[in-house]
């Protein structure tokens, strides 16, 4: 999926390379090169991706569930994030849990017992060991969660700053955690994902006094690619910012429902 890109209007294009001037080039790369052929069935794929993410926003809106798609890059520190979360929520807020992983119950079993509804999808079981999470995924993990009894439904997306960002999954919002441990350059480097998302929690923000980090260059290169983003500074390790990010979800949850409620329209 990395040499694929599919723009807001749904077209899918593949990025060539010419490897012509490249001293490293060892040959023809022709194999890698399947041209419109493949660019059709992406086109297909994501055409029935968005189908099953219609019926998933439908499914969503018909509970009235808020669903809001969580992404970072591996290690940002999503999970420890929605422990705080859930533990702040657990007495306003009916939550569920998707959890996706390539491998493994660790996550999920991390968020395990504090009050929310908390489903596995393992992209290695049946789907390939996929990257992320597709609507199709999401979708099967919806049986397995007591929608009519929940408010807010958070999808912890699969540890990647590429993939994730493609593929619309039913959510109502996106949210990225970014840890200032990946680099200021991150939003020129993964345009596509800051692109998409409408909040990044800046994360191990306490951290920030005893590394070499530039924060306004960051939030510089973010402006570049998505000027209008919300931010908030947190730390999931002290608890800093993480009950800001928690009125973001409670101020939101209605205008959430509004625009869930429209998929049934």
């Amino acid at each position: 999926m990395g040499r694929f890109h599919r723009h807001a209007d749904g077209m899918v294009h593949e990025h060539e390379h010419d490897h012509s001037d490249d001293p490293h080039d060892i040959g023809d790369h022709s194999s890698y090169r399947t041209g419109r052929e493949r660019v059709s069935v992406l086109e297909r794929i994501f055409a029935e991706n968005d189908h099953t993410a219609a019926e998933n926003r439908a499914d969503f809106a018909a509970s009235a569930v808020c669903a809001v798609n969580v992404m970072s890059s591996p290690g940002a520190g999503k999970t420890t994030l929605l422990r705080e979360t859930l533990r702040r929520l657990a007495d306003s807020v009916r939550t569920g849990i998707i959890e996706g992983d390539i491998e493994t119950s660790l996550d999920a079993d991390r968020l395990a017992g504090l009050g929310a509804a908390v489903v596995l999808v393992n992209t290695g079981d049946g789907f390939g060991g996929e990257c992320h999470l597709d609507a199709p995924m999401v979708r099967s993990a919806l049986p397995r969660l007591p929608l009519e009894e929940l408010d807010l439904v958070l999808i912890e997306n699969v540890g990647n700053l590429v993939c994730p960002a493609e593929f619309d999954v039913g959510e109502s919002a996106r949210a990225m955690v970014y840890a200032i441990t990946e680099g200021e350059e991150k939003p020129l480097k993964y345009p596509v994902m800051f692109r998409s998302v409408d909040l990044v929690l800046i994360n191990k923000i306490d951290l920030l006094p005893h590394l070499d980090y530039d924060l306004d260059a960051f939030h510089a290169n973010l402006r570049a690619v998505n000027p209008g983003v919300i931010t908030i500074e947190v730390s999931a390790r002290t608890g800093e910012g993480v009950d800001e990010w928690c009125n973001w979800l409670l101020t939101k949850l209605p205008e959430l429902r509004l625009d869930a409620d429209a998929a049934l329209t």
